[in-house]
């Protein structure tokens, strides 16, 4: 964004006392085109200064007639236009400081009011600056070169109009002076030169965070290009000026001008592409070094020059800095695979690199830490070196390169710290710094900057975090929930409470916690928080505050606090004696909203109506809403879906098992969400008519000796033909219960009164019962081969020692050990217990996982993690 973008935007009023000698009707018929010109670095009243005045002002006059035609009052701004160059003409310099003075006085404004200027605008004027000071050097040049070829002649001192000549004629003795003062705005060029390519370094580092970064380094070599350019004249004219020089003046001029060429051929080795700054061994990666002056000063050889990666430690990497990259490497620090690579010059771009495209890190050589220092806190770097020969001296020159930080990891459990050194780092180094020296504690603001960025980076949103987020994420990184947003804000925080102490009354650090929401958000919920759907930090207390009031149904979505990259839905329910109660159900997962989506959950759960503070759901969520499948696939199967439901504290019902007392109900802080399959079997007599013709269905009654218990999993069929698999074993599947009115089984087969055992019953996957997961090719033909309804008669199993058909399950103690027994049979009966997992703090009413023979929809899911 321009500065006249933003000028154009206010109020008139505030610029009055601004176009005292300027008409303010020019300034916008000129727009950005003011602040492209270097108005603000003509400095003096020298020759080039009086010519570069005059070609602007040249320039401005036609810029102003061009604008004119097109606009309705072409003759007052003719009129206007005329004025200026007649005020103007003989002195362009006064135009000078009065433009000079309007520009300042608008970017004072706009400080005034926004606290900065656009990036765009200072990156401009830095351009400005640099084009205005390598023309001044060639016009010295010129006056050099014409003060040697003939001293009585005039000098042509102006760039742009040559018809202005000097009338006055330097003698020969001022040729020493003219070129020390070259020599000087040499070396200041060279210095903006290597600022820009430090600038360019240092954007390269916050890119890493997600900052933006204009990686085209077309621009940087072009502007190293032309100041080697202009080195090499000024370099010919100062040896064939020696004479004049002196002995002594001429070896000192000579060694400032090795110094420039130096540096510039040094500085100009960068690293275009980098390599992961957490960096996996045994782990291929790619790399790319580029010789901005390589096309311009590379001497032409019959063997290409190579240029070697070897890995060195922070020690290593600040020896080597401090001794401005001369000294060579003398031992790496890991072993890397094809770190040799040739640097090739291409003719057709301009370009001259050296590409790593299948280097790979085999080892690596720990270096002693400091203190409590881990290994993921100890950084390293790649040495990227070569020795080229440049022209037209043929000097040889030994390159040497560090690439960013990088923090190298043997196993994957590592990477969560790893990123939060690079994530440091990144952020918060100096340019030009001993490697890798960054800040023990850094102001809060600055903190926030750097989370919002990665946020954004990572989720890949324009939405980034809002000072209610800040105002949360202090209070959790500085564990005080008394402070106020302005007092956080004067704070600083360490890198000890970033990613080193754990939070308080939990297992995992801030970082640990952040990630986990970041990885949460980029993986599942992206399009919810760019609709502004999620709040996300927010604390459960603050929830309770702001939903205490709401009415019945309406609910919002935060981030786990007590768990890493989980999300919950916080939400009103009114208890039987009227009073409002928040509810926060159990948090999802990544896996979670993998199977069912967060948009899809919110619309099974009727009790939740209104997003906080009145938005109707499914105004809010409608577009995220996922289309239900219905009737059958182009298989021939029936479609199923899943849904969820959630089991409150309202809607419990004491229950009591067979001679034990009825249980005492507990009061629950958390609702435990139920994903319920839907099935839609319009033809399911159709897949059971060939084991029980006679019969629509063939139902087995519960058995007894179980406790019944809610459910996991529940099995909705059309045409009121509803079973469900009740259980409070983790392991086995309950029974088929069928609507009573449907017509019995007369085969005797299926009528048997024993137990129905889903272990012996129901080899092989549920997936072959049900669709939604994998399975084989349909046997629809050949469905009496299955031996999924095999009665109860079948010898193999009939003849099982621990199963036999008329034995009852062990009572009481025995049932443990009666599992554990039928794990020992293999997977095909029994397979081996495993306990649901409960996550921190949110308990669950009752055990509940998958048995064999229930329906599973993914089968990359653990049994009892759904």
């Amino acid at each position: 964004m321009s500065l006249w973008n933003i000028i154009s935007h206010m109020p008139p009023e505030e610029f009055s006392g601004l176009f005292t000698e300027f008409p303010r009707s020019l300034r916008c018929l000129l727009a950005d085109w003011l602040e492209n010109q270097p108005w603000e670095f003509i400095n003096g009243s020298d020759a080039f200064c009086t010519s570069m005045a005059s070609g602007m002002l040249s320039a401005m006059l036609e810029k102003l007639r061009s604008a004119a035609g097109s606009d309705g009052q072409q003759c007052q701004i003719l009129q206007q236009v005329s004025s200026i160059e007649n005020a103007y003409r003989r002195d362009p310099l006064r135009l000078v400081a009065v433009l000079k003075a309007i520009l300042e006085g608008e970017k004072a404004a706009v400080l005034k009011r926004d606290h900065h200027l656009p990036l765009s605008f200072h990156r401009r004027q830095e351009e400005l600056k640099f084009s205005l000071g390598l023309q001044r050097l060639q016009h010295h040049v010129r006056e050099i070169q014409a003060l040697r070829d003939s001293p009585a002649a005039s000098l042509q001192l102006n760039v742009r109009e040559p018809q202005l000549k000097t009338d006055t004629k330097p003698p020969e003795s001022e040729l020493p002076t003219l070129i020390l003062e070259a020599v000087k705005e040499l070396e200041a060029a060279k210095q903006q030169v290597l600022k820009r390519i430090q600038i360019w370094k240092r954007q390269q580092q916050l890119a890493g965070n997600g900052a933006l970064f204009e990686e085209n380094l077309a621009p940087l070599q072009k502007r190293c290009e032309s100041l080697v350019e202009v080195y090499f004249q000024l370099h010919q004219q100062v040896m064939a000026a020696s004479a004049e020089l002196g002995a002594e003046v001429l070896p000192r001029l000579l060694e400032r001008f090795n110094e420039v060429l130096s540096s510039l051929v040094k500085s100009s080795f960068l690293v275009e592409k980098q390599p992961p700054q957490v960096l996996k061994t045994q782990t291929k990666f790619q790399a790319s070094v580029r010789f901005l002056l390589g096309p311009q000063l590379l001497k032409a050889s019959a063997k290409p020059y190579m240029v070697r990666a070897d890995m060195v430690t922070e020690k290593q990497a600040r020896e080597l800095a401090l001794s401005t990259y001369s000294n060579t490497l003398s031992e790496s620090t890991g072993e890397i695979m094809h770190n040799v690579v040739a640097l090739e010059t291409n003719p057709t771009s301009g370009t001259c690199c050296a590409n790593f495209k299948n280097v790979l890190l085999k080892k690596i050589k720990r270096c002693e830490r400091k203190g409590s220092e881990s290994v993921t806190e100890e950084k390293c770097a790649v040495l990227f070196s070569t020795t080229v020969a440049v022209t037209p001296s043929n000097l040889s020159v030994h390159l040497q390169v560090l690439s960013l930080p990088i923090v190298v990891i043997v196993h994957g459990n590592q990477d969560n710290n790893a990123k939060a050194t690079v994530l440091w780092d990144n952020a918060f180094s100096e340019i030009d710094r001993v490697p890798f020296v960054v800040a023990e504690r850094v102001p809060w603001e600055k903190m926030c900057d750097t989370l919002n960025l990665k946020f954004m980076a990572e989720v890949q949103t324009t939405k980034g975090l809002l000072k209610e987020h800040y105002f949360f994420l202090a209070q959790k990184i500085f564990n005080d929930h008394s402070a106020s947003l302005e007092d956080f804000q004067s704070r600083s925080v360490s890198w000890a409470q970033f990613n080193k102490e754990i939070l308080p009354g939990r297992g995992f650090t801030f970082w640990q916690w952040f990630d986990g929401v970041l990885d949460l958000t980029k993986r599942c919920l992206k399009s919810y928080w760019s609709d502004r759907l999620i709040i996300g930090f927010i604390s459960k207390q603050y929830v309770c505050k702001l939903l205490s009031t709401e009415p019945d149904g309406t609910f919002l979505l935060r981030f786990s606090d007590s768990e890493i990259g989980g999300v919950t839905i916080a939400h009103v329910i009114r208890g039987k004696d009227g009073s409002s109660q928040v509810e926060n159900i159990q948090p999802f997962s990544a896996k979670d909203l993998s199977i069912r989506s967060l948009g899809d959950r919110i619309r099974d759960l009727g009790q939740l109506r209104n997003l906080y503070p009145n938005t109707p759901k499914d105004q809010a969520f409608g577009s995220h809403y996922n289309k239900e499948q219905t009737g059958k696939d182009g298989r021939g199967y029936v479609s199923t879906a899943i849904k969820m439901t959630v089991e409150s504290e309202r809607d419990q019902q004491p229950q009591s098992t067979a001679g034990g007392p009825p249980e005492a109900p507990q009061a629950q802080m958390f609702s435990l969400p139920v994903l319920q399959p839907e099935l839609h079997p319009e033809s399911l007599q159709s897949v059971l008519s060939p084991i029980c013709p006679p019969a629509p269905f063939c139902p087995q009654p519960v058995p007894t000796g179980y406790p019944a218990g809610e459910s996991d999993i529940n099995m909705m069929v059309s045409d009121n033909l509803r079973s469900s698999f009740p259980s409070t074993s983790p392991m086995l599947s309950p029974s088929l219960v069928v609507d009573p009115a449907l017509p019995r089984c007369q085969d005797l087969a299926f009528r048997n009164p024993l137990h129905f055992m889903p272990n012996q019953y129901m080899m092989g996957e549920a997936s072959q019962l049900l669709s939604g997961g994998p399975s084989p090719e349909p046997q629809d033909e050949e469905m009496p081969e299955l031996t999924l309804f095999t009665p109860m008669v079948d010898p193999p199993l009939q003849s099982s020692p621990r199963m036999p058909p008329s034995m009852d399950l062990p009572p009481g103690s025995d049932f443990d050990q009666f599992l554990q027994e039928m794990s020992l049979e293999g997977p095909a009966l029994c397979p081996p217990f495993t306990p649901s997992l409960q996550r921190s703090r949110y308990p669950s009413p009752n055990a509940s996982s998958w048995g064999l023979g229930e329906s599973r929809w993914d089968d990359s899911i653990r049994p009892g993690h759904a």
